[in-house]
């Protein structure tokens, strides 16, 4: 491996943690804001009403998960729907950090339902321009995968 090569690999990795850092930060923000909607069907139900105000759409699996047809297809509709209407779209893994970071119990002690958390939708609404860093991070990333035709782009959240 060549110098050169050495750097980009590095420069890589940096720029994967800053992107995963700034979607922990966005997806904090938006749930304390009430600008987060969580689930497969409450998406597309939002998607379906009011698809301007949604400006990132993630989906989460995790490698146990790949093989779930049924959560396949539905992350093929989500994103051609992304896609037809310039909604931002990434991918991501860690459930467990995710469900951390949401503040979902870590048992459900059947008592409750655990969320869906396999889609998630950050919200704008037209009333009021709100902007944070990670969601402008998180566009940046975005519109730069999509120059390097990554459609959607993957982002590891790591464990803590």
């Amino acid at each position: 491996m060549t110098l050169e090569e050495l750097v980009a690999c590095d420069n890589a990795a940096q720029k994967m943690q800053m992107v995963s850092a700034a979607v922990e930060e966005l997806l904090v923000a938006a749930q304390r804001q009430d600008r987060l909607t969580v689930g497969v069907y409450e998406s597309a139900k939002l998607m379906n009403v009011d698809p301007d105000s949604v400006v990132l759409c993630l989906l989460a699996i995790d490698e146990e998960e790949e093989d779930d047809i049924a959560l396949q297809i539905h992350f093929t509709l989500i994103q051609s729907f992304c896609c037809d209407n310039d909604i931002d779209i990434v991918r991501v893994s860690g459930m467990q950090r995710l469900a951390q970071l949401l503040g979902e119990p870590a048992e459900t002690q059947g008592t409750t339902e655990a969320r869906d958390l396999h889609c998630l939708l950050v919200t704008n609404p037209h009333t009021d321009a709100w902007k944070s860093h990670g969601l402008v991070e998180v566009a940046s990333y975005c519109e730069e995968s999509r120059e390097n035709n990554q459609w959607v782009p993957y982002i590891p959240l790591q464990e803590r």
